[in-house]
């Protein structure tokens, strides 16, 4: 429950705060006096996008603080997720500063707006006119016929079996997923291998290919040269050879003359023998020295190969390709067939769904037993409300898929006037008449329904007399179990006021501000009397409005 709400610098209140009451808080005031600014007040701390035009003062920042008791609604798990400290007070803050800039804090932890929202949510119910009302949502209206049925345990189990069946539903399709994305990647692993395969790539083969090419491809230039290093040693007229024999002739003929010739002699013999075997050597590597274009090409078609798979894998050699071919084969293995995991899923899914339907089913059955009554009860006081013709009906209609709670969707069907056409909620035109019915059914399932604090703006509109009475009475009667806040215009609603808040304007400084009080006992009887009458208030009208106080009941 909201505890007190402090405004500082918003719309034409300067600085404000409201302590509400655990039950029935009553706001009323004079017309114009700022009621409706406390509810946009409220909208920042519920969330809503705010501009500086609400700033008092445009040089100072707008700050509106709520205090709430969350102890009772087992909200840890949300702080938790959006990590927010807990604590049973906690504490939401708006900010809005001069340059326009927004800020939301929970416990003085920054919030996004969307965060704030789903807190508030869950903390406040809003209900003015001609607003979208949750009474419009078939969420909330199967909500409803859920807590009548007292469906909590049953609708916890089946919860629990829906979230498994959606968890190993997503597994599935991720299976699957997995299975047509494996089956696509391993043809195209297969294929690749199958490249390696044919290449038949060895390591040290492209430099091998690579030399021998080189070598073919200058076989006239080899041979040429080495032809005429031949000749030169050898053949030719003026040969080394010849040459180093003539002038070993003339050295054998003066050898005798000195002994040291012999010893350069031998040298010259040894030389002659050593280029006549190079000579030969030169022939012979000239005579293999041939142009083979077949092979060539052999070579060549090998290496395109080779260079073909570099490129494509982004490599530069045979050893980098065959760790490519190494880990394409481990990759290949390591693929499993899912298929049996699939189909022990696929039947498993098939059991929950059965149970789950049969679930539903016992959801459904029990929804359709409170509806009766549940109309029934709201006719009646709808009649109390002078609304004796307003007929709620409540539709049970059959899903063809599981939803989260079960196979049903719920609507509520409304026509407030005699012979009017049935209608969905969310099309009924009339706030007022909504605004009843709300109240009605809120009223009925107060007790089974964890609703927050309830706050209604002049849901009283149009009414008067005894039917703003007997509103008065519902809405004390749901205080019983819920904090209320009221804004109203209605003499006999505020008497039914726990606190009464009395809302007015003031002069200060040359400007209008808005101020709050809470009303003594004896400020409540003239208020409420001038509600009745006028300002001053007649005597009859203080003496009817001492009735209406002491006969304020508690349900």
């Amino acid at each position: 429950m909201i505890r007190n709400i402090q405004i500082s610098n918003y719309a034409i209140i300067e600085e404000l705060e409201i302590n509400f009451s655990n039950g029935l808080t009553i706001i009323t005031g004079e017309t114009g006096a700022g009621k409706s600014i406390l509810l946009g007040a409220l909208g920042l701390i519920m969330g809503k996008r705010a501009d500086t035009k609400v700033l008092y003062n445009q040089e100072k920042k707008c700050i509106i603080e709520a205090n709430f008791d969350i102890g009772r609604h087992k909200m840890e798990r949300f702080f938790e997720e959006n990590d927010i400290d807990y604590e049973p007070e906690t504490v939401v803050r708006r900010e809005i500063t001069p340059s326009g800039k927004s800020r939301a804090f929970v416990n003085d932890t920054p919030v996004n707006l969307k965060t704030l929202q789903q807190l508030s949510s869950s903390l406040i119910d809003l209900h003015q006119q001609f607003d979208t009302l949750d009474i419009h949502n078939v969420s909330f209206q199967l909500r409803m016929i859920d807590a009548l049925a007292d469906n909590n345990k049953l609708l916890d189990d089946y919860q629990k079996g829906f979230r498994k069946y959606q968890s190993d539903k997503r597994r599935l399709s991720k299976l699957r997923d997995e299975t047509a994305n494996a089956a696509k990647e391993i043809d195209y692993i297969e294929f690749q291998l199958n490249e390696f395969n044919e290449a038949e790539l060895i390591e040290g083969e492209q430099e091998e290919l690579e030399t021998e090419n080189k070598k073919l491809n200058s076989a006239e230039d080899i041979k040429r040269g080495l032809s005429a290093v031949y000749s030169h040693l050898t053949e030719d007229e003026q040969s080394v050879v010849g040459q180093l024999e003539s002038l070993a002739v003339v050295l054998n003929g003066v050898v005798k003359y000195d002994t040291r010739l012999e010893a350069i002699y031998t040298k010259f013999e040894s030389l002659t023998l050593e280029l006549q075997a190079l000579s030969e050597e030169v022939e012979k590597i000239a005579d293999a020295a041939e142009f083979d274009p077949g092979r060539i090409a052999e070579i060549q078609e090998r290496l395109n190969i080779i260079f073909r798979l570099q490129s494509k894998h982004q490599v530069r050699s045979v050893p980098e390709l065959l760790k490519i071919q190494e880990d394409l084969s481990e990759k290949l293995t390591s693929f499993g067939d899912m298929s049996g995991e699939i189909e022990a899923l696929e039947k498993e899914i098939g059991e929950q769904e059965e149970k789950l339907f049969k679930k539903a089913a016992g959801l459904s059955k029990r929804r359709k037993t409170v509806i009766g009554g549940f109309e029934k009860k709201v006719h009646a006081m709808l009649a109390e409300l002078s609304m004796e013709h307003a007929k709620l009906e409540v539709q049970v209609l059959p899903l063809e898929d599981l939803t989260s709670t079960g196979a049903d969707e719920v609507n509520f069907l409304f026509a407030a006037n005699k012979g009017s056409r049935m209608q969905h909620i969310k099309d009924v035109a009339s706030g007022g008449e909504i605004s009843r019915l709300t109240l009605v059914t809120k009223s009925l399932v107060a007790s089974a329904i964890p609703l927050p604090t309830l706050i209604f703006d002049e849901i009283d509109s149009g009414v008067s007399g005894d039917v703003a009475l007997k509103m008065g009475n519902i809405l004390r009667r749901l205080s019983n179990h819920h904090q209320v806040v009221s804004i109203t215009h209605s003499p006999q609603i505020a008497s039914k006021a726990d606190a009464h808040y009395f809302v007015h304007k003031r002069i200060k400084a040359d400007r209008t501000v808005t101020a709050v009080r809470e009303l003594t006992q004896d400020e409540r009887v003239r208020a409420i009397a001038t509600m009745l009458s006028q300002n001053p208030p007649s005597a009859a009208a203080l003496e009817n409005a001492r009735d209406l106080l002491s006969a304020a009941v508690v349900a």
